[in-house]
């Protein structure tokens, strides 16, 4: 019995050990991107972003970033459950586009949250994803290849009622 317990607290330990060496390794700075950010960081922290409710319905992809004001994850009433189960606590939200331009866009959040991107009737993984603690204004940054089809973008996950996200055209 005694063998055990010295087993399981060992155990314990190199869990937390090991938690904590991967938290560590986590990129932290603005220079820590795998690309260049500092277009979707000016859009994200621009003064007048549109401010929209979850839910809300938009003709086509925005211009410039827009802030999305999110809700409790059982209010939300997303279109797809969401692919990651959201923490108790967090906040989700969603917008649609109705008219989309196929071609490769990067869509970037202000702030740490589950992102899912549903266009008909499927869930799109991000061809290329790049994140980072500790820069001012962003926090994740995806690719997404998008057809000319209506799409849904899913916020869930989120530790605030609300975050910015720019949908922009690649570079």
């Amino acid at each position: 019995m005694r063998f055990d317990m010295r087993v399981l607290t060992l155990l314990a330990v190199l869990s937390i050990s090991a938690t904590s060496a991967l938290a560590a390794e986590e990129p932290s700075g603005c220079d820590k991107f795998k690309w260049p950010i500092e277009r979707d960081r000016v859009a994200l922290t621009a003064p007048d972003r549109a401010r929209l409710a979850s839910g809300a319905e938009q003709a086509a992809i925005p211009s410039s970033a827009i802030t999305l004001g999110l809700v409790r994850p059982q209010e939300a009433r997303l279109p797809s459950p969401p692919e990651r189960a959201p923490k108790d606590g967090t906040f989700a939200g969603f917008t649609s586009i109705k008219a989309a331009k196929a071609g490769l866009y990067t869509i970037s959040l202000s702030s740490g949250a589950w992102v899912d991107l549903v266009q008909d009737g499927h869930f799109l993984k991000p061809v290329a994803f790049s994140g980072a603690t500790d820069c001012d204004g962003i926090r994740k940054t995806m690719k997404y290849e998008l057809s000319d089809k209506p799409f849904v973008l899913q916020i869930s996950g989120a530790k605030d009622n609300s975050l910015s996200i720019s949908i922009l055209p690649a570079q």
